[in-house]
């Protein structure tokens, strides 16, 4: 009997190791012989913990799981409480596009031949027969831009690396997944650790790196640790470490944590970090793909981007560039929190409206009332109101209602939110969050949370005040925290500006 079982941290958060404990007892207990596979999550968090039993006509879904659903699993599975059907036809898989997430929730996260089986190294091997010019004009030409922030082309930042002359030359991967509403790369790194090692190895041999590291936040334990052992596999199998796959040049990864700051998400701090400084953000230019880890050509890339990379190389640019909308190309893994009924992962190709995604893909809100905001980008990025949810999920359609898709976090809120608290709570993160390095960001916020608090007094006239220096954050921060704080204030006293009265007027 074989069951799956995500060890992904949202699992682990609602029982899956007592679950899985459980499991093993009651097969000792009847002498049935279990394997019991620790798998990542199929992205339907209000499932959790979602068992898996194999059978001959596919897996069957088993969830949200309990320990009084455990003894269930080994009688009859047509009649257990908790019965799904076919993972495969239930209508949240059934309705995406998964590339990027593959094989997340299908393999062994930590089996290599298990990758390899479903796909694995064929990107990587196709890449070996190419040269780096060639490599580098497929990720230009899939149109794949960073998955973690403002969308920059991938293809850009290779061919600065690969065309720089240095001695040494990194890849880097962020991993500092700090944005409130995002989880991918967690879920990526828990789930399919072996894709982001193909996606970095072919970036270094792109390059001409021999080097990279992934900077993992403190707060990912378990992503840590997958990464880890999959490095160690990976190095034990000749895939890293030595020549890549016996005939590419040599390349490693080191895992690096970080101490948990939200500024280090912006590269700059992130390389300051890495090199054992204190998070601040640099100065640009040098640009990092110039000057980046230890003054060499570095590129940085979110986890996503690079994950995704295996899948470009094994099945064309074309292929991955005929998804999405306009300059928007390929899939991109929503996620999707807050008060909303079906909160997870769903990777889709670009282009869906705003409302379609948080109406029919999330359900609504899970209180049942009337959606009042939805907060795309993490807590930089702007409140969307119901009027704008006809909006395209694209960069370039969300640039143009003042809007960033950034790590493609979505936060529901219903009808009982007060936007004037929001608005204050994205200024006074951004004022704890700061790394000091520029006077807009590290006075601006401060002064951001005290006009809020005097408009939420009922001094309505602070208002202009709250406009002026919000507009003096946008254009003279350094980096997007406080270049985007803005962002979700502003939105907040556009589309929901009774908020900001409603004291003046019980005052009245």
């Amino acid at each position: 009997m074989k069951i799956y079982l995500p060890l992904d941290s949202a699992a682990v958060a609602l029982g899956a190791d007592e679950i899985a404990a459980a499991i093993h007892a009651h097969a000792r207990a009847r002498g049935v012989h279990v394997t019991l596979v620790r798998n990542g999550s199929r992205g339907m968090v209000w499932l959790e913990p979602l068992a898996e039993v194999e059978t001959p006509e596919g897996r069957l879904a088993f969830g949200p799981m309990t320990l009084a659903d455990v003894p269930a699993l080994f009688g009859d599975l047509s009649q257990h409480p908790k019965a799904l059907g076919k993972t495969e036809d239930l209508p949240w898989m059934k309705g995406q596009t998964r590339l990027t997430f593959a094989r997340v929730g299908v393999i062994d996260p930590l089996s290599l031949d298990d990758y390899r089986a479903h796909g694995g190294l064929k990107g990587l091997e196709r890449a070996l027969a190419m040269e780096p010019a060639a490599m580098v004009a497929e990720v230009t030409d899939s149109g794949l831009r960073g998955r973690g922030g403002a969308g920059f082309p991938t293809g850009i930042k290779w061919k600065t690396v690969s065309e720089a002359r240095a001695d040494q030359k990194y890849i880097v991967c962020n991993a500092d997944e700090g944005d409130s509403a995002t989880f991918a790369d967690r879920m990526l790194m828990e789930g399919d650790p072996f894709t982001l090692i193909e996606g970095m190895t072919i970036a270094g041999l792109a390059c001409g790196a021999t080097r990279g590291f992934v900077y993992i936040r403190s707060e990912y334990p378990v992503a840590i640790r997958v990464m880890q052992d999959a490095c160690r596999i990976a190095r034990e199998e000749g895939v890293l470490g030595t020549r890549v796959l016996g005939r590419g040049p040599a390349f490693d990864i080191e895992i690096r944590v970080g101490a948990g700051a939200y500024v280090c998400g912006e590269e700059t701090s992130l390389l300051n970090s890495l090199e054992g400084k204190r998070g601040v953000v640099r100065a640009k230019p040098p640009l990092p793909a110039l000057q980046g880890f230890l003054g060499k050509p570095t590129v940085v890339n979110n986890v996503i981007s690079l994950a995704t990379v295996p899948v470009i190389f094994e099945r064309g640019a074309a292929f991955y560039k005929a998804f999405g909308l306009g300059r928007s190309r390929g899939t991109i893994p929503l996620q999707i929190a807050g008060n909303v009924r079906h909160g997870g992962l769903y990777e889709v190709a670009f282009g869906l409206t705003l409302g379609e995604i948080v109406d029919t893909i999330g359900g609504g809100t899970a209180s049942g009332r009337p959606v009042k905001a939805v907060q795309v980008g993490g807590p930089l990025g702007a409140y969307f109101p119901r009027s704008l949810f006809d909006t395209p999920f694209g960069y370039e359609e969300f640039a143009g209602k003042d809007g960033l898709i950034g790590h493609a976090g979505l936060s529901v809120f219903d009808d009982t939110t007060d936007m004037l608290d929001m608005a204050r709570f994205a200024m006074e993160f951004c004022a704890i969050e700061s790394c000091g390095k520029c006077t807009p960001c590290r006075i601006g916020a401060v002064r951001g949370v005290e006009t809020i608090d005097r408009i939420a007094r009922g001094d309505i006239a602070a208002t202009p005040l709250l406009i002026d220096l919000c507009n003096t954050m946008k254009s003279g921060s350094l980096c997007a925290l406080g270049g985007f704080t803005p962002y979700p204030v502003m939105s907040a006293l556009t589309h929901f500006g009774d908020d900001f009265l409603y004291e003046k007027e019980a005052a009245e």
